[in-house]
């Protein structure tokens, strides 16, 4: 990875800093030792530990596209055009899992069925349907629909456990992403491990994605591409702490036929809250083209380093980030697989961009009102230059559609944001989030000029 000035006066920076505030943040070395514990020793049983609850989330959004832009229609068969739109969907998960089984090798099933409820169902609002409303054919909602998010079985020896069937997947490069009225999840075989008292691995290989707003399967495509689709995903990595203040994380990735992704992240902590305290995040990927090259030529290098320091109540962090390639930086879609300190409404993944965050955050609890907090930030990017990119070896096929007319693009993100969380009482832990963001792009970023408001309000219940 090679860091630009900008990163190396910003870890300058940090390190100046850490040193005044050192002393009353451990940095001892963590050895690492066998788990003390085994998990599965303490099994309680298959139908003893039994447990089904869930959440239901109350998502709306309104959004606003401005200087020219526009959202599309159909209505009698004619497009018609309108600056807004608007998505209210009620999502309700019920998860009904077991416990493990008692014995060397425990065993457990995990069942969620997903349910959505369109309460805007007109067509002109919906806008013919998106990653936020289901529609069918003709751009009309889907009223009422449901699906099993998760059908899984597993099996679990001392600290290790292995995951088959439709699931939850956390790591750097494929992470199931929630930021819808339901989440998405995996189709495939996964296990993690936690054998280790500071360390611990995880694998999976995975051959269909669930979508937040559809009903069935789909295989996995890029966020930013040409719509190509693969088969097969296979990720690798591990988790590793080895002070007490720093955590890391190394994961790899094969996207068949797409690329080979690699990815390191590390947060390292010093100071004290009460007085000040520093955090320090970097997050890098790298990316290859692989197999048929579905997606074009790909050699990518993209990083962000972020500097946070928090008094108290108040937190306030620095951000850049860096994109070294001549195409995006690509995810998988319907993944949260981009931990780049930067990825707000818009990415700021665009062809060799460079970007930086000021963003400021404030809880509550200091002040007697604990579950109440406030954010703002602004984020700016420029430097955006697709003029080289040459798709698949220069051939006529693009995987990335309009990327050569971006020639110093820019475009800037503001974001203020309220959320409480009750604290106690029959509705403990509803977590209500009302957030604001305009974004504005220069003619060619990929983002446009819009502003979005939305308002969540998440509760979670227990039945058994």
């Amino acid at each position: 990875m090679k860091l630009s000035s900008t990163a190396l006066l910003a870890l300058a920076i940090s390190s100046i800093t850490a040193t005044a505030y050192a002393e009353t943040q451990s940095q001892d070395f963590v050895p690492t030792t066998l788990a003390g514990t085994s998990a599965q020793s303490e099994a309680k049983g298959f139908i003893e530990d039994f447990s089904l609850g869930g959440t239901t989330r109350n998502w709306y959004s309104h959004e606003s596209k401005y200087r020219g832009g526009t959202f599309e229609y159909k209505k009698h068969g004619e497009t018609r055009t309108d600056r807004n739109r608007t998505n209210w969907v009620q999502g309700t998960i019920l998860n009904a899992s077991s416990g493990f089984t008692q014995g060397t090798v425990g065993v457990k099933t995990e069942l969620a069925v997903y349910n959505a409820l369109v309460l805007d169902r007109s067509k002109r609002d919906i806008k013919g349907g998106s990653n936020r409303t289901l529609a069918d054919s003709n751009g009309d909602a889907v009223d009422q629909w449901s699906k099993l998010g998760l059908a899984n079985v597993q099996f679990r020896v001392s600290n290790t456990t292995l995951t088959a069937g439709r699931q939850n997947f956390s790591s750097g490069i494929v992470d199931t992403i929630g930021n819808r009225a339901l989440p998405s999840s995996f189709e495939g075989v996964s296990f993690n491990s936690e054998e280790f008292s500071n360390l611990s691995f995880q694998g999976g290989v995975f051959d269909r994605v669930s979508p937040r707003t559809e009903q069935s399967l789909s295989k996995f495509r890029s966020e930013y591409g040409n719509g190509a689709e693969t088969d097969k995903v296979s990720t690798l990595g591990l988790n590793y702490q080895p002070l007490k203040s720093l955590k890391t994380s190394i994961f790899a990735a094969n996207v068949k036929d797409f690329w080979n992704q690699y990815y390191f992240g590390a947060t390292h902590e010093l100071g004290d809250s009460s007085v000040l305290g520093l955090t320090t995040g970097l997050n890098y990927y790298k990316t290859v083209d692989e197999g048929k090259k579905l997606m074009g030529e790909i050699d990518n290098d993209t990083y962000s380093l972020s500097l946070g320091l928090t008094h108290q109540a108040h937190s306030l962090t620095f951000a850049y980030q860096e994109v070294n390639g001549n195409e995006y930086f690509d995810y998988l879609h319907e993944t949260n697989g981009i931990y780049l300190a930067n990825s707000l409404t818009s990415d700021f993944n665009g062809p060799n961009e460079k970007s930086f965050q000021i963003a400021y955050a404030i809880n509550m609890a200091e002040y007697g009102v604990p579950g109440l907090k406030f954010n703002a930030y602004s984020a700016r990017g420029w430097g955006i230059d697709g003029t080289h990119y040459t798709g698949n070896g220069g051939r006529a096929k693009f995987a990335y559609d309009g990327i050569q007319s971006q020639d110093g693009e820019k475009h800037q993100e503001y974001g203020v944001g309220a959320s409480y969380a009750i604290q106690s009482g029959p509705l403990k832990a509803t977590a209500i989030r009302a957030t604001y963001v305009e974004h504005r792009g220069s003619e060619f970023q990929s983002d446009g000029s819009i502003k979005e408001f939305r308002l969540v309000t998440t509760i979670p219940f227990n039945i058994l």
